[in-house]
């Protein structure tokens, strides 16, 4: 399918490998691909974008603060107390035996494994994206695809996360269209 992919597209993929490695992501998730997306994306859609608050900068802080690990609060310590569970000593045993950190989910061995292999896997939305915007190139009548083709797929998807940060700007049918039109003065 990537042979069918343009400059433009496979940029995109790449961003989004990218910024799974700087987020210290274990895979390519479909929000990972709206920011590649974004940060591939030329002039006039880059400008379309930012007119519907979908900016690069604005979108890692959306998927930061949506993804954000809470850590467990005073009234779960205390339930789990309860039942004879101290998350001060499971903290200071796991450290102990992995490394200072380990429960910090920005540990630098997923960096190291990603780096190492080369590559990161796609997850199942992902793949899905993908795979909806090839269909959304197909029923264009187009031969390659290009960045707004997987903005496409990615509102097409069923992704919940990736829904909610477009969906914090902007409605996904308002975005669809605006996309159509884009490739429709492109043509």
């Amino acid at each position: 399918m990537f042979e069918r992919f343009a400059d433009g597209a496979r940029s995109a993929v790449v961003a989004a490998q990218q910024e799974a490695i700087r987020v210290c992501d274990p895979r390519i998730e479909a929000s990972h691909l709206l920011i590649g997306a974004a940060v591939a994306a030329d002039e006039p859609l880059r400008v379309l974008l930012a007119e519907e608050g979908l900016t690069v900068d604005g979108l890692r802080s959306d998927r930061a603060a949506r993804t954000a690990d809470a850590p467990l609060g005073d009234e779960d310590a205390a339930a789990l107390e309860a039942i004879g569970i101290d998350l001060d000593e499971v903290r200071s045993r796991l450290e102990a035996a992995f490394g200072k950190g380990v429960l910090d989910g920005k540990n630098a061995d997923r960096r190291g494994v990603a780096n190492r292999l080369g590559h990161i896997p796609f997850d199942r939305a992902a793949k899905k994206s993908l795979e909806l915007a090839l269909r959304e190139a197909i029923a264009r009548r187009e031969r390659v695809i290009r960045p707004e083709h997987i903005l496409l797929g990615l509102l097409r998807s069923d992704d919940p996360a990736t829904g909610a940060l477009v969906e914090a700007h902007v409605p996904r049918a308002q975005l669809r269209q605006r996309l159509s039109g884009h490739l429709d003065a492109a043509a």
